[in-house]
């Protein structure tokens, strides 16, 4: 396998969990672009605000809840409708699911933050 195509496969990579209210939540490894996004749909005060983009960055990691397609939003009440949808039960379940190691999503942890930036 070329090294491109690693790349493209890890930036691809989806996984699935069902949370306490039994819904399925299909979660994608999300890339420089779609933090990039993120910042920008957030805006530059809320961008800056870690505890308020680490919940939206688990939110924007949702790809379809029940199969039903959840578009990235791009901006802060799209952000906000998505993590009210997913309320505690949903944001607890992609935060377990991100935390585990086995998923194919490992080091997804630096969500809000490329790895080696200072927080």
């Amino acid at each position: 396998m070329r090294p491109s195509d690693e790349i493209l496969r890890s930036t691809n990579e989806v996984a699935t969990i069902t949370d306490d209210m039994g819904r399925t939540l299909t979660v994608k490894r999300p890339t420089a672009l779609h933090t990039l996004r993120l910042f920008k749909a957030a805006g530059p005060e809320l961008a800056q605000n870690e505890p308020w983009l680490a919940i939206a960055s688990l939110a924007c990691s949702v790809q379809s809840i029940d199969d039903v397609p959840v578009p990235m939003p791009t901006n802060e009440q799209q952000i906000e409708a998505i993590v009210q949808k997913l309320g505690d039960q949903g944001l607890e379940a992609i935060g377990r699911l991100l935390e585990q190691g086995d998923t194919g999503l490992a080091g997804v942890d630096h969500l809000g933050n490329l790895p080696g930036t200072p927080s």
